[in-house]
């Protein structure tokens, strides 16, 4: 490898902030803003990789590659992310713009149809649905129902004015489930977009 400062990819955690990411990469907000084409530089989500062009590149990469084989549930899928990670940050290297075009950021506009609550069982029950509705908690918040992101409240992150005031895990269950539903059909759909997209 060079000797020269290369982009890295960070991966955001629970408590992140933009502002944070540039002192700790020596870079600027405007910089990850511009590399990683963010709307809203308040709104980034936790798993959500970010393109930074400080000096402080060669470690990061590597270890932000290695993280993402926390959840046993779906070893397979999380090691397969891992090695496009990490084909991801060698691309990145020779070609920033490639790879911050794969970094599209938030979900602008999450839209859902309230649907009863029948059609949420349908899906729910089925082992690799759960284990894809796991991994999807667990890349947004870390499994937590009080976990906070700008608008987005709880274990999947969902935009406050869907939950309509009621953050009990309840709630969180159910709207989670209508809105998975109604926007991809089921969890595991839900859980491909998140892989090609970083949100879902």
């Amino acid at each position: 490898m060079g000797a020269t400062a290369q982009a890295a990819t960070v991966t955001v955690k629970a408590g992140d902030t933009v502002s944070q990411i540039a002192l700790d990469h020596n870079t600027t907000v405007d910089a990850i803003q511009q590399a990683n084409h963010l709307k809203d530089v308040n709104l980034i989500l936790v798993g959500q990789q970010l393109e930074v062009n400080g000096d402080d590149s060669t470690t990061t990469t590597t270890t932000t590659t290695t993280t993402q084989t926390s959840q046993p549930a779906a070893t397979t899928q999380s090691s397969s992310q891992t090695t496009n990670q990490a084909s991801q940050s060698q691309t990145s290297q020779s070609s920033q713009t490639q790879s911050s075009q794969t970094q599209t950021s938030t979900p602008a506009a999450k839209t859902t149809t309230q649907q009863s609550t029948s059609s949420t069982s349908n899906y729910s029950n089925n082992s690799s649905e759960s284990a894809a509705k796991a991994w999807i908690a667990n890349k947004e918040s870390g499994g937590s129902y009080s976990a906070r992101n700008g608008q987005y409240i709880g274990k999947y992150q969902l935009s406050a004015s869907y939950l309509n005031g009621d953050y009990s895990a309840a709630n969180q269950e159910r709207v989670a489930n209508n809105y998975v539903a109604s926007r991809y059909g089921s969890w595991a759909n839900a859980k491909s977009h998140w892989l090609a997209n970083n949100w879902y």
